[in-house]
């Protein structure tokens, strides 16, 4: 009779999960069917989707339990899930980097006929195949970086001493696990940037005798915490290596509702919200605030705006306008993000670190850079419309944002030389020139916070959350009106 039971009650279960699952296939992610994608397609689908990478030390692909087994759960959410099945990289790491890479592509090419969101693509490895996860999280291109990452006890340094040996010896080949700058560089816990490295939820044993999770797991965490990025770490006191979503896991009902949970708190932006991105230095980062990415302006703007638009902080702390300043913000990776966002609203805030002595010495070039930031975004401003002869002028297509052109806020110390002065009678003239120039709207912060040196840190140049609250109000309100 218990076996009749337990009969059905399996046949029950399968009928179950197979409800759960309206389309299972397999895609070619090479030419010659080496790397390949398994799909699985929610029947009431929520429009977030995951790509599965499996661990295996780079030796072999572990694609049941940190892998497949994971679709019911998944699809039970809602959430489509893709296995990616990578190739090996016998040394050289540009293979399955390039393979999950290509999943990516896929996955956001096929959103509309999957129902996704091309905005919630997120990313979910384990061992190796988490520090993979990570990899393409940190180092890839924005149009193939995750929106999240849930990364299970994963390989996170190249430093075999404190890593997984064969893991590091696998990815980076046997010269290359020995050259300082690419172990350093694969370290993933070095790549983390503020704002641009996705939140992440890792996920680990406390006796995980393979990779060791504080010289690992812990350290990717701490990176993301004082970049101040949001990030999850949920370590269990005993499953050591390896339990995936393994129903053994003495944890997994647990592990499952932790996840589970943690996925509902990253909220995915509306496919149709309109894209507004910060651009500027160390005070549109949110330096001097903990949780900047939590509560700097740009995070307190788009609690303003609502869910209509989709507000991402493209700040780095230390740039300058000035190509030839001590660091330009134009040779940076957040540059090159934001560009890539497509944003229908820019806000540029720059010029603070340009008032430096050492900087402004190549003042001269101020005007021509911020021209060059300007007819980057919008192509469309670098010829002026005019008309043709004999003929008559046609309007110009706008292609590209709107942008707004933010004034310093003032320098009420001259904290790591930063000249007030410079800013008032040099920098902010330049700006409104150029502002007029293309028929772009000055939003005067140095002017309406000039009264407020109650709403900065001790440095007297950056704001501290109240500062940044009466700077995301001015913001918000010129965009809505």
């Amino acid at each position: 009779m218990n076996r009749k039971l337990f009969i059905t009650g399996m046949m029950m279960l399968a009928m179950t999960m197979q409800a759960q699952t309206a389309r299972k296939f397999t895609l070619n992610l090479t030419d010659d069917g080496k790397a390949q994608m398994v799909c699985f397609l929610p029947e009431n689908p929520s429009g977030r989707a995951i790509v599965g990478v499996p661990g295996g030390g780079y030796s072999m692909l572990s694609n049941t339990h940190e892998g497949y087994l994971a679709s019911d759960w998944m699809n039970k959410q809602g959430i489509a899930y893709f296995v990616v099945n990578y190739r090996l990289p016998n040394g050289n790491r540009t293979i399955p980097v390039g393979d999950v890479e290509q999943g990516f592509r896929t996955v956001r090419d096929s959103a509309q006929a999957w129902h996704i969101n091309p905005n919630d693509v997120g990313i979910m490895g384990f061992s190796a195949g988490g520090h993979l996860s990570s990899v393409i999280s940190t180092l890839s291109p924005y149009e193939v970086r995750p929106n999240f990452s849930i990364l299970f006890y994963p390989v996170i340094s190249m430093d075999e001493r404190v890593s997984h040996k064969w893991s590091c010896i696998n990815f980076l080949g046997e010269e290359g696990h020995k050259d300082p700058k690419l172990v350093n560089m694969y370290s993933t816990q070095n790549a983390v940037r503020s704002h641009l490295t996705p939140p992440a939820c890792i996920i680990s044993a406390s006796d995980d005798r393979l990779v060791p999770v504080v010289t690992n797991g812990v350290q990717y965490f701490s990176a993301m915490r004082n970049a101040g990025n949001e990030c999850a770490m949920y370590i269990y006191p005993s499953g050591d290596h390896g339990f995936g979503f393994g129903p053994w896991f003495k944890y997994h009902d647990q592990m499952l509702n932790d996840l589970g949970s943690w996925l509902k708190s990253i909220k995915a932006p509306k496919q149709d919200a309109v894209r507004v991105a910060c651009i500027g230095n160390s005070i549109t980062d949110g330096y001097g605030i903990d949780m900047r990415a939590k509560y700097g302006y740009p995070a307190q703007l788009q609690g303003l705006l609502g869910d209509g638009y989709w507000v991402k902080n493209f700040g780095v702390s230390a740039r300058t306008m000035l190509n030839k300043g001590d660091f330009p913000y134009m040779n940076e990776q957040a540059w090159r993000d934001a560009l890539a966002f497509k944003p229908d609203v820019v806000i540029i805030k720059l010029g603070t670190n340009d008032s430096k002595p050492e900087n402004w010495q190549y003042g001269a070039d101020f005007k021509k850079d911020l021209q060059q930031m300007i007819t980057t975004l919008r192509p469309d401003l670098a010829q002026p419309a005019g008309k043709k002869k004999g003929k008559k002028a046609k309007a110009v297509k706008v292609a590209g944002p709107k942008i707004y052109l933010c004034t310093p806020i003032p320098a009420f110390k001259p904290s790591w030389n930063i000249n007030d002065k410079v800013i008032t009678d040099e920098i902010i003239p330049i700006q409104q020139e150029v502002a007029k120039q293309y028929g772009l709207q000055v939003i005067d912060l140095h002017t309406l916070l000039a009264n407020d040196a109650d709403k900065v840190v001790d440095d007297g140049i950056h704001p501290n959350g109240e500062g940044a609250k009466k700077m995301a109000d001015i913001i918000a309100k010129a965009i809505t009106e």
